[in-house]
């Protein structure tokens, strides 16, 4: 997906603005004039483009000051500056002020081209090193997909399935399942695997951050707004982006989330300028959202035009048979980024791994071995390097809920019922554990 090399051109000289729109209209970029540099730094407010070519002198602000000021705006742009009245000074100022070059009046078209063609390879050289390193990072992550239990090839089976499709995803699960590592997967594998995968926490975000983070701002929009801002829409463009925690949005960003998707464009905050963008949307949710339609707290129309695909992504509690291979693949993970020796698990105590339940899930078992080898001898993992208290193994005549109730009140009277201690105890988010203790109607009192 290539897209076209855009170019500002800043002039006073009405025969020379145009001669250079025509010039590269044909040449097949996205060209617009300016007949000042204060209307350039205008129309840089609101848009971005990769190649200026600004006369030096102009009425008013010249060409340098112009320089200088589209620089303090930490703008990407090439600057290439034109004069008629070129010195050895004037040059020299000009490059160390940031320009990619200057081309002196009259200038032969050739010779501009030549140098347009050069400041465009240089910004695809950075494109390409930009994209390699998010396909670097995204794929780098894609192997943590382990599993060989039943339950888990059939989401393997899913996400292969639907990764070269453009179809909308649902990711669901419990806290700490790795459905921002499907999400990747499914990027990974998809022809859009080359462009960005953005991911946005919707969860950790108020109502005006999130809508800043999704559409970005303009400057001025707010407090604090000195820069324009890309949205995350506007950065996933040509690729991917995956919306965590989904249900936990507002009514209001519900419609306009809604109407991103219908339209494929929106507005930055505090802007008026209709911007496009080409992406996938992927979401995860740890909530039951077609409970929340049904409830009213999340929007019917919003739900079928993200839910086109249903990934559930099972607990760990459903695959132990997958327990010694993730065990094996974290051991191996953390003794090499921390150096050390490769260790083995000692029978008893993968056992007991795999005895245990994981409210926490892959996070809270990863967790754990990372924790054993940081205080262990570095040759074995025995029982008493792992966490995991004798009371909170699953028994054959407790239900899985009695023994999650029991579990998470324990730890709730243990931290006086302190959320964000108890929540970073249990290895969950905040809104898990509300949900928690809303589900097995927990009080003070349960001690």
């Amino acid at each position: 997906m290539t897209r076209k090399i855009s170019i500002l051109v800043v002039d006073d000289e009405e025969s020379v603005r145009d001669s250079l729109y025509n010039w590269f209209k044909e040449d097949g970029y996205r060209v617009e004039c300016a007949e000042s540099a204060k209307i350039a730094l205008s129309i840089l407010e609101s848009d971005n483009f990769d190649i200026i070519l600004a006369d030096i002198k102009m009425p008013g602000m010249d060409g340098l000051e112009m320089l200088r000021r589209i620089k303090s705006l930490k703008k990407d742009s090439i600057i290439i500056v034109m004069t008629a009245f070129a010195t050895v000074d004037t040059a020299v100022q000009a490059l160390k002020d940031g320009a990619f070059d200057y081309v002196t009046k009259p200038f032969d078209p050739d010779d501009l081209s030549h140098l347009v063609r050069n400041a465009s390879k240089q910004i695809s050289l950075v494109e390409e090193n930009e994209v390699l390193k998010v396909k670097v990072a995204t794929l780098e992550n894609v192997e943590d997909l382990i599993g060989v239990s039943e339950a888990m090839q059939k989401v393997l089976k899913q996400v292969e399935s639907v990764a070269q499709s453009n179809s909308s995803v649902i990711i669901s699960g419990e806290s700490g399942t790795g459905k921002e590592l499907i999400a990747r997967a499914i990027h990974a594998n998809s022809s859009r695997k080359y462009f960005p995968l953005v991911s946005v926490h919707c969860g950790a975000l108020t109502e005006s951050l999130l809508e800043s983070e999704l559409f970005g701002h303009e400057k001025g929009a707010f407090t604090g707004a000195v820069y324009n801002r890309k949205g995350r829409f506007e950065m996933a463009d040509s690729g991917t982006i995956f919306l965590d925690e989904i249900a936990t949005i507002s009514p209001k960003m519900q419609i306009e989330l809604l109407r991103v998707l219908e339209t494929k464009s929106f507005v930055r905050v505090g802007g008026n300028k209709e911007i496009s963008s080409d992406f996938r949307v992927i979401c995860a949710t740890n909530k039951d959202l077609k409970s929340l339609v049904e409830d009213g707290s999340f929007r019917e129309d919003l739900y079928y035009r993200l839910n086109v695909v249903n990934i559930h992504v099972p607990p760990l509690r459903e695959r132990h048979g997958d327990i010694p291979l993730l065990v094996d693949y974290f051991i191996k993970k953390y003794c090499t980024s921390m150096n050390k020796p490769p260790v083995v698990i000692d029978p008893p105590a993968l056992q007991r791994l795999e005895e245990f339940k994981f409210p926490g899930n892959i996070r809270e078992l990863e967790n754990m071995i990372e924790r054993a080898i940081v205080i262990g001898n570095g040759k074995k993992i025995f029982l008493k390097d792992l966490p995991i208290e004798k009371s909170f193994i699953e028994s054959p005549f407790e239900s899985l809920d009695d023994n999650e109730k029991s579990h998470i009140a324990q730890i709730l009277n243990k931290y006086n019922w302190n959320i964000s201690r108890s929540a970073k105890a249990l290895k969950v988010d905040r809104v898990t554990l509300y949900n928690k203790i809303k589900k097995f109607d927990l009080k003070p009192l349960d001690k």
